[in-house]
């Protein structure tokens, strides 16, 4: 990577800094001075990967505070770099030529793990077009070690075509660099700004109209930040916020956060979002279509219950009247209430629940086939489509498991909202089941068609087996019998329900269970492994 020409050594505490040779290891400058015990003046670096070696302490001496007790180091000057000019950067990396080193980098292995050096075709061609930089539209530039715009007129003159620019991992920290940026870039539609670690507004940021995605992960943006970002993003269509340690939303001069006419994607992943309330402050942007929730802190999901407007002073449209992928998987969702609550959102047909306490069977939650029947009009269920095929069989399989439930808990009825329009949808009658019944659609039909597949490591090559067992036949039984049908006296056995469109098979781990009790119909399959000693 290019250096400045001419090297400065003056720091200043708050400067964003990287390691001289190697432009991703970036920091933040918290002290400049003398340490006891050492000659000349150190900089002190808290590094943002964590990797230093105390937390601002030497000796007993405290100079700085860092992140945490081993992300801070004292560095010598010429040890660290101040950065380069975006200018210097489209240099860089878009007209020099690649060094010897680099080509001697590209290589494959042979099949005896000899080097065998790899010449591109076309590679001064490719470097030719790419070193015009007047016809550039899609520039990446990062980690480049970028800390200034370098002379604003000279960028329009530089890169006039740009729509796409990835900033990722430089040291720009404040908001009016970027302002110059964009400004000197009218063609401008998309910046990517992750990693950069940007101080909060000191003034007032120019009017950006044109730009129409912007992504500020890890960067330091709470949403405060954002509110400010709105009077100069007019017409933005995407916002990503991700891994900011936002926890609330907090509106400009609302209780609903209102603007962002045009935004249809927020991403608001890996923050700390806990109450679902937060949310809702967002329930009133009508052109949003896509939130990306995953790994929050959410407890539960709720949906206004009064056909439509969530109580504030603002409420103009339904609530996410336009919201259709809800992303949240990996926050602490544990009850079928915040399940049953995503039906009323009006346009809502992609949802992910995955990695949630209400999804995982190992901490009470519930199989794919009952979040497809609880949820009628979802189409695409942690990312799998749900079929025709699938939607009519989790369906079906969900009214035996309620049924085989209701004889002995009558009141469950309540906790299952979606149960009498599924069994009229589906002509199932409400009876236990008949051995030796003969009526094809409802649950008497006594006898299911079950595909038997052995998958143990030890069990050898054995075809599958299909077998019409009665439904009241028990998780235990069903090890008898594969014992029995495959010749497996010895193995203690373990049987798993394979789910169209779920990754995983699901494990049938109460013995006393039966085929109805866990919902399992016509054609299923059921795999046989054995026990790990």
């Amino acid at each position: 990577m290019q250096e400045s020409p001419e090297p400065r050594h003056e720091f200043w505490v708050g400067q964003r800094v990287h390691a001289s040779g190697d432009s991703q290891r970036i920091g933040t400058v918290k002290y400049v001075g003398p340490v006891e015990g050492y000659s000349d003046t150190w900089v002190g670096v808290d590094w943002d990967n964590g990797e230093g070696k105390h937390d601002g302490s030497i000796n007993g001496v405290r100079y700085f505070h860092a992140k945490s007790e081993r992300s801070g180091s004292f560095v010598r000057a010429h040890n660290l770099n101040q950065g380069i000019s975006l200018l210097e950067s489209l240099e860089s990396r878009y007209k020099s030529e690649s060094t010897k080193d680099e080509d001697d980098d590209m290589f494959v292995l042979s099949t005896s793990n000899q080097r065998v050096s790899v010449q591109l075709l076309g590679k001064d061609k490719i470097h030719d077009k790419l070193s015009r930089l007047e016809e550039l539209t899609s520039v990446s530039l990062s980690y480049m070690g970028i800390s200034s715009p370098g002379i604003a007129s000279h960028i329009n003159n530089t890169v006039p075509n740009i729509k796409e620019l990835d900033l990722t991992g430089n040291l720009l920290s404040e908001w009016k660099d970027v302002g110059t940026i964009c400004e000197q870039l009218p063609a401008l539609r998309t910046i990517n700004l992750s990693n950069n670690l940007m101080s909060p507004y000191k003034s007032k940021l120019l009017l950006l109209k044109n730009i129409q995605v912007v992504v500020l992960n890890n960067t330091g943006v709470d949403w405060e930040q954002v509110e400010l970002l709105r009077q100069s993003l007019t017409t933005i269509e995407e916002l990503h916020v991700m891994g900011n340690s936002i926890s609330r939303i907090l509106p400009g001069s609302s209780s609903m956060v209102q603007g962002f006419d045009y935004l249809r994607l927020l991403n608001l992943e890996d923050n700390c979002i806990d109450e679902w309330k937060e949310i809702m402050k967002l329930s009133q942007l009508r052109c949003l279509e896509k939130l990306y929730l995953n790994n929050n802190c959410l407890k539960s999901v709720f949906y206004p219950d009064n056909g439509g407007h969530y109580e504030s002073e603002v409420t103009c449209y339904k609530p996410f009247q336009n919201l259709r992928h809800l992303l949240l998987a990996n926050n602490n969702i544990s009850d079928l209430a915040s399940i049953d609550s995503l039906n009323l959102f009006p346009n809502l047909v992609d949802i992910r629940l995955s990695d949630n306490p209400i999804t995982d069977s190992g901490r009470g939650g519930v199989p794919r086939f009952v979040l497809i029947a609880r949820l009628a009009k979802i189409q695409i269920l942690n990312g799998s489509e749900v079929t025709p095929r699938e939607r009519k069989d989790s369906e079906i399989r969900y009214v035996r498991l309620v049924v085989s439930r209701l004889h002995a808990s009558p009141e469950e009825i309540k906790q299952h909202p979606r149960f009498y329009e599924l069994e009229k949808i589906h002509g199932i009658e409400d009876e236990r089941p008949s051995i030796g019944a003969t009526v094809p659609q409802t649950i008497s039909s006594g006898l299911l068609s079950i595909t038997l597949n052995c998958v143990g490591a030890s069990m050898g090559e054995k075809p599958s087996l299909t077998k019409k067992l009665p439904a009241t036949t028990t998780v235990g039984k069903l090890k008898f019998l594969c014992e029995s049908f495959f010749k497996l006296k010895s193995m203690k056995l373990k049987l798993y329900l394979r789910e169209e469109g779920s990754p995983f098979p699901m494990l049938l781990d109460n013995d006393t269970s039966s085929l109805m009790d866990l919902g399992i119909g016509n054609d299923s399959i059921i795999l046989v492994d054995e026990e790990s000693s």
